[in-house]
């Protein structure tokens, strides 16, 4: 089946029960047993349920994986990844990353005696540079949030796998519809499904998509011994917003890359980061490994943070706010919100300024969105 068939029909299959055409909402706790050690497959739903099992295999579909677990945020999606982890082990890590996965590296991990790593993302020579005898995971962003870099995810997959470490891809920005970087040679794939995947700003949630049965049953194990998992109703709302993905990421794209050709001619605008610019730096890489550019469009605004303050609070379409990838477009200070765990001086380095902005670009009316940012910039 092609994507968008995939988003409608994958682990959706009417219920046998009554035939109903939408998954039901399993809005159970737990399930009747007929004996000792005998049931139909459910006990309790902390360990599955069959909603979350639909959108489970939705998701594992999406990416052209075979296994598919879902949990109740991005964040304890990623530190079911990190339980692969012991102590005194070691991650390689792109330097531009979401400020809660610098945050549980830094202020979580480091308490296991887990060390993190740092690179340039776009450097593929510094990720093998970084490798140490502890290093069992390299973890990448891409397109990085907030300053949307791309990394060569089979470059960097043919370093890690000759080290025998796994490769970990936040696909978050570019949704699995414009990236897909199991087919890369990625050995797990997470998601914020808050974002993209649900799209309409009224769930959050998490995903993890592999291929290798061992890690998957650690990670399932962990799933359940942890409990971080998502009730039937968000996995249902999930499922739902996943059925329009296609449909959304070609809208956002469209809107994002008129945003972006808008900005970079606008005489407030210092500098734009979007893949989709022929004169950004991963342009051509984007080109080969993504489908098309996404919908996050960051902006460098000319003047201080007392300009960015007052022009924020002039836009009447984009909403000033944490998250992305709903239909609504959202505009976020990462030195405030995002990324405010990490410290001004890294921030700083990384390119991360305090007149950053990082546009959400919704599925409005362009003229609409255009006209917005015009008044706010003026």
């Amino acid at each position: 089946m092609k994507f968008a068939t995939k988003a409608i029909h994958a682990g959706q299959e009417p219920d046998p029960s009554t035939g109903a055409v939408i998954t039901p909402i399993f809005q159970t706790s737990t399930y009747a047993q007929t004996g000792l050690g005998e049931h139909k497959g459910y006990e309790y739903s902390r360990t599955q349920n069959p909603t979350r099992a639909a959108l489970q295999d939705c998701l594992a579909a999406l990416e052209n994986g075979r296994y598919g677990l879902a949990f109740a945020s991005g964040m304890a999606a990623e530190q079911t990844v990190l339980s692969l982890l012991n102590a005194g082990d070691h991650i390689v890590s792109c330097d531009d990353l979401y400020g809660g996965s610098y945050r549980i590296f830094e202020r979580i991990m480091s308490r296991y005696n887990v060390e993190t790593s740092y690179v340039s993302a776009g450097n593929t020579a510094e990720y093998e540079q970084a490798i140490r005898p502890n290093t069992k995971i390299v973890w990448l962003e891409t397109p990085t949030n907030p300053l949307l870099r791309l990394v060569d995810i089979a470059a960097v997959v043919e370093i890690a796998h000759r080290h025998n470490l796994l490769v970990v891809v936040d696909n978050t920005f570019a949704s699995p519809y414009l990236q897909q970087p199991l087919n890369l040679g990625a050995d797990i794939v997470i998601h914020s499904t808050t974002k993209y995947i649900n799209g309409h700003s009224d769930v959050i949630g998490g995903a993890i998509v592999l291929n290798d049965a061992n890690v998957y049953e650690s990670l399932k194990f962990y799933q359940n011994a942890a409990g971080g998992v998502p009730s039937p109703f968000d996995a249902w709302l999930t499922l739902r917003g996943i059925k329009t993905l296609a449909v959304r990421m070609r809208q956002h794209e469209e809107n994002a890359h008129t945003v972006a050709r808008f900005l970079a001619e606008h005489p407030r605008v210092e500098k734009v980061y979007y893949p989709g610019l022929t004169e950004h730096p991963d342009h051509e890489l984007a080109k080969r490994q993504m489908k098309g550019f996404g919908g996050m469009v960051s902006f460098q605004f000319k003047g201080v943070v007392a300009d960015v303050d007052k022009m924020v609070r002039r836009f009447k379409v984009f909403t000033l706010a944490e998250s992305l990838g709903g239909i609504e477009s959202l505009v976020c200070h990462p030195a405030s919100m995002t990324h405010g765990s990490i410290p001004k001086e890294i921030r700083e380095s990384r390119g991360l300024t305090d007149t950053l902005l990082r546009l959400s670009v919704g599925i409005e009316d362009i003229e609409d969105i255009l006209a917005d940012l015009e008044q706010a910039l003026a």
